[in-house]
């Protein structure tokens, strides 16, 4: 099937950006389009599962609302470990067929002035802009941005994730 158009579910320009910048190498007729929809999920989703349905809910959204052919869902969240808390990041990409891709990772301990912030904004997002004294950092270079001094980025992290999850949607080892 030749891919032409592509709805992300979130007006993030970081999620849309990630998305451009794989799935447009894979198909490049394909036209992109953001699309603002619920995750479904808390706003600070805890641990893989609530995170992945986040990501799912988002990508079947966009594609639904949108009539796209392929729906892409990107959802960030925080997982409990043996060693501290971590963030997690999921993405799935829904086609009209219902076939679903996902990809997840992206983890990295969060530090304990970053756990501070958090029980007193109960999310990432703004448990960062707190500690750096900036706005809106989610929307830019994100947590794993600032934590790892600009080594990577958020968009790139999720390069990674809607590369794993387009696999289904790339390869024939996934055809029934």
């Amino acid at each position: 099937m030749k891919i032409t158009t592509i709805a992300v579910g979130s007006t993030n320009p970081v999620k849309l950006a990630a998305a451009k910048a794989v799935l447009g190498r894979a198909f490049p007729a394909a036209q992109f389009t953001a699309v603002s929809v619920p995750s479904d999920v808390p706003d600070q989703p805890w641990g893989d599962e609530q995170t992945r349905s986040g990501a799912l809910n988002r990508a079947r959204a966009a594609r639904r609302e949108s009539g796209s052919q392929l729906g892409v869902g990107l959802e960030g969240g925080l997982v409990q470990t043996s060693v501290g808390v971590m963030t997690c990041a999921w993405c799935a990409i829904v086609d009209e067929n219902s076939k679903v891709g996902y990809g997840g990772g992206v983890r990295i301990l969060l530090p304990p002035p970053v756990e501070e912030q958090l029980t007193i904004h109960g999310e990432l997002g703004p448990a960062m802009d707190a500690l750096v004294n900036e706005h809106n950092t989610k929307q830019g270079r994100g947590a794993v941005g600032i934590l790892t001094a600009g080594l990577t980025n958020r968009q790139s992290a999720y390069e990674q994730l809607v590369a794993m999850a387009a696999a289904p949607f790339v390869t024939e080892f996934y055809n029934e």
